[in-house]
């Protein structure tokens, strides 16, 4: 695994430096995909200078896109476990939902004081479980470590690690789940090794305790997450899922959180992602393409797409502003480059103000994208952002069950 490491450090050292927060691990630009990708042959060799023959190279050969997969993979944060997400979740069609999140204490075990960890395993947590296997539904607990400072001490410490992974599948077997989902964010490029190795680890303690459970990874856009992305695979995770969000965010300009396409050429898109993946080698058969059920507004300089940022942006939650997305007479304008929709109001004290935000049209242009490139399915977050529209539902549902979506 060093040695990819190094061929990505090499690849992005021009375009990215060393990350020291989480801007700087945003995407990078075409320029690392470009670099880090094998040269291909030639089909042939000119005669040299003074003289020489030609000789000839076999052409490449293209790799076979494999069948794209239907699941649907929903991230169910804590805030969102009220009295009305189950009721909701019976619309939904996930295959596997993934209950967000709990945390190690500094002794390595499961934090039990946290209201994340009340919720998941209190009376509403079991019966969300309970309900979605009635389903057939997948149900996987998200362990999660955010920050630079916070994963040092983390992987730097085997035993810590250790004693994390025994409680961790000790909950997962208490609470009946199907599997764990590791969501480790802002690492250091050289801990990607024990990061690797952690994952694996945990991975085989969950084969052994049930052979029928699943361990799963979500990691960014960024050269740091394809580079986590490919060791995880590497260490045996049976499902990478691409965050494919963020690539806007508050102290960016504006724009799509989850471009296609990048209007700016700043910060990389779901394009460059998803070809900086298959160049470390992470299998397309496992990986799922996440999706955002929210936006991002920006106060602006005008109303027109691409307009610059006057102020900090903010999220844009869809079932908060559900009055103006299932309101018809209120019409956004779609950049087709980005594929998103960009809503524009005057602001009560003055100027304008941009909402950069999914819906279903633009959404499924990107579900057509993992499925052109052959991917396991794609997922949400977050489940229950999408609560009282039921177009986004619908649009699930369509996917899981492989309808077309263009």
């Amino acid at each position: 695994m060093l040695g990819l490491v190094v061929t990505i450090l090499v690849a992005s050292s021009g375009a990215c430096g060393p990350a020291t927060d989480r801007a700087s691990d945003r995407p990078t630009g075409s320029a690392a995909v470009t670099a880090a990708t094998p040269t291909t042959p030639a089909t042939g060799n000119a005669s040299p200078e003074g003289g020489g023959t030609a000789t000839a190279t076999a052409a490449p050969t293209t790799t076979p896109v494999p069948t794209p997969g239907h699941e649907v993979y929903g991230f169910l944060p804590y805030w969102e476990m009220d009295s009305g997400i189950a009721a909701h979740l019976r619309k939904t069609a996930l295959t596997t939902l993934g209950l967000f999140s709990v945390t190690a204490a500094t002794n390595g075990t499961v934090d039990t004081t946290s209201t994340a960890y009340a919720r998941i395993s209190g009376t509403l947590g079991r019966q969300l479980v309970r309900e979605a296997h009635q389903r057939h539904t997948r149900v996987e607990l998200v362990f999660s470590s955010f920050g630079f400072a916070r994963n040092r001490a983390f992987f730097g410490d085997v035993a810590r690690q250790d004693k994390t992974i025994a409680s961790l599948v000790g909950l997962v077997r208490r609470l009946g789940l199907d599997g764990i989902d590791v969501d480790v964010e802002l690492l250091d490029l050289q801990l990607v090794d024990a990061y690797g190795s952690f994952v694996g680890r945990l991975r085989a303690a969950l084969v052994a305790a049930d052979a029928a459970d699943r361990l799963s990874v979500a990691t960014t856009g960024t050269v740091t997450g394809a580079v986590m992305a490919a060791s995880a695979a590497e260490a045996g995770a049976d499902r990478i899922f691409l965050m494919g969000y963020d690539y806007h965010w508050p102290e960016s300009q504006p724009g799509a959180s989850s471009p296609i396409h990048r209007r700016d050429g700043d910060g990389g898109d779901l394009v460059e992602s998803l070809d900086l993946y298959a160049a470390v080698g992470v299998p397309v058969q496992r990986t799922l393409l996440g999706l955002p059920f929210y936006g991002m507004s920006w106060p602006v300089t005008d109303p027109s797409i691409g307009a610059a940022s006057t102020g900090t942006g903010a999220s844009w939650i869809l079932s908060q502003h559900a009055d103006v997305l299932n309101d018809r007479t209120i019409v956004p304008q779609r950049d087709d480059l980005e594929m998103v929709e960009v809503y524009t109001f005057r602001q009560s004290g003055g100027g304008w103000r941009a909402v950069y935000v999914d819906s279903p049209a633009t959404l499924a242009a990107k579900l057509d994208l993992a499925n052109a490139r052959g991917l396991a399915g794609a997922g949400f977050w977050a489940i229950g952002y999408e609560r009282g529209l039921p177009a986004y539902t619908a649009l699930v549902a369509a996917f899981a069950a492989g309808k077309p979506m263009q």
